[in-house]
């Protein structure tokens, strides 16, 4: 496997598999490896010829505030995961090879996909996520690139970008990846004390009362988001920072809920902000 640092030496790397017309899968990350990273390189090990691994804590996505200066990092440790996954090439570059001096252009969605959710508390940070991503789908030209559902708003922003500005990769969604208590693998998982970790649960806990509630007949969509604020505001570890519902189209659900919701929450658990969701389909009556 291959580690590459600047444009330059990623552009010598995939130019042959271009010219022989080999698909090439991106799995764009920030490192700190789990298996929920790792289940994108599996899908994307099967869909492609090559598999092409970012790592880059992309600082245009941090407010200040954030923490980019503590996000875990090691990319030692990251080869070895992203090796015996199955990932062909590994692009680790440095901020400069990205965003060089004098880089003024940045990337915007305007629209339903960014507003309320991650978008209300974190201004500025999918306009980084768009900039970053159009940077490394241009250098990189996979056929597909590959995110998380966990972060429902990001995939739902990207797909919005690559759609409006025409781009050729296929945005590949794949399912969230649960510890055995139902936490979402995160990064920032990293980062909760042995009480908190014990806490974090309840977001999942929470989104499947309110999943077996619409399954067993609630269609109200203030009732179930109380549901949820509820059930996670009971743990004390819990600062809760959002409960959203939203149809297909991105937009607030409606206030009868039909068709297919997404119920997302964010909260706090000490220094932690997590996020979670789940897709709910009601069928039609």
């Amino acid at each position: 496997m291959k580690v590459l640092e600047t444009v330059l030496d990623l552009n010598r790397y995939l130019a042959p598999y271009h010219r022989a017309g080999k698909s090439i899968g991106l799995v764009p990350t920030m490192g700190s490896l789990h298996a929920g990273h790792l289940s994108l390189v599996a899908t994307a090990r099967a869909d492609n010829d090559i598999v092409v691994m970012s790592i880059f804590v992309n600082p245009t996505q941090f407010a200040p505030g954030e923490d980019f200066e503590a996000y875990p990092r090691d990319l030692e440790r990251d080869t070895e995961l992203a090796a015996e996954a199955g990932v062909d090439a590994i692009f680790a570059p440095l901020t400069a090879e990205l965003y060089p001096p004098g880089f003024s252009t940045f990337i915007d969605v305007v629209g339903v996909e960014t507003s309320g959710m991650c978008a209300a508390s974190r201004p500025g940070h999918f306009r980084g996520v768009t900039t970053v991503v159009d940077i490394l789908l241009n250098l990189v030209r996979p056929a597909r690139a590959y995110f998380g559902q966990k972060d429902a708003q990001q995939l739902a922003v990207i797909r919005r970008m690559a759609s409006d500005l025409a781009l050729v990769p296929e945005i590949v969604g794949c399912p969230i990846v649960r510890e055995p208590d139902g936490l979402a693998l995160s990064s920032r998982n990293a980062y909760l004390s042995p009480p908190e970790r014990s806490a974090a649960p309840v977001l999942y806990q929470a989104l499947r009362v309110a999943r077996d509630a619409i399954e067993s007949g609630q269609r109200s969509r203030d009732k179930i988001i109380t549901m949820v604020e509820h059930h996670i505001t009971a743990e004390p570890l819990a600062k809760l920072e959002y409960v959203e519902a939203r149809n297909a189209a991105g937009q607030e659900a409606p206030s009868i809920l039909t068709g297919e919701i997404l119920l997302a929450v964010a909260a706090r658990f000490g220094t932690s902000r997590l996020i979670d969701n789940i897709i709910v389909e009601i069928e039609e009556t």
